[in-house]
């Protein structure tokens, strides 16, 4: 592996940096603009690729956000970029959240700090709704039916029938194994023949 340049490691740090600074609402509202960061403005992941590393994001313990630019350092930039994200994520809300501190008592009872918290939600929430519908319109565009039921499924399983976040996790691992154990003997049979 070519070693990266000291610009993209100054990249990747200052990149997370910003995002980690100037978003409100967690990994699901950063993910959308790492994408959009690193797949269409810098073009150094592919759009399949951010979807895989979202979802390992998502299934792995931890926030998603760190998680996340872990995953997207190392893809890039290996070891030192991995470290480099992390950084660059966790830096602005643990400073924040010092500063807060400090102040908490202050934070807490003024209403305009209230009415901030409460119309950042909103912003938030459509953040969110933007993350699925794009994410939902690349697994559709496949045109596969597994993904699709998949999703659907899991969506049924948690929201109408409380079934724990774990046991469709898991569920969804054996159905994405199960169906990369068939592509892949169907491969190794395609080239036996």
């Amino acid at each position: 592996m070519k070693e990266p340049k000291s610009h993209v490691y100054r990249e990747l740090f200052f990149s997370t940096l910003k995002l980690s600074a100037c978003t409100f609402g967690g990994g699901f509202v950063i993910i959308p603009l790492m994408r959009q960061r690193f797949v269409e403005q810098l073009g150094w992941i592919e759009e399949q690729e951010m979807l895989d590393l979202t979802a390992i994001a998502q299934s792995s313990p931890g926030a998603i956000a760190v998680n996340a630019s872990i995953l997207v350092g190392y893809h890039v930039a290996g070891v030192p970029g991995a470290l480099l994200t992390v950084l660059g994520t966790v830096l602005p809300p643990l400073i924040i959240l010092s500063v807060i501190s400090l102040f908490y008592q202050a934070f807490r009872d003024n209403a305009i700090v209230n009415m901030a918290m409460a119309g950042m939600l909103c912003g938030v929430a459509a953040v969110i709704f933007d993350v699925v519908c794009n994410m939902a319109k690349t697994v559709f565009q496949k045109k596969k039916a597994l993904p699709v039921l998949v999703m659907l499924g899991s969506f049924v399983a948690v929201r109408f029938f409380d079934v724990n976040i774990i046991i469709v996790i898991a569920v969804c691992g054996v159905i994405g194994a199960m169906e990369t154990w068939k592509r892949e003997a169907i491969l190794r049979e395609a080239r036996g023949a």
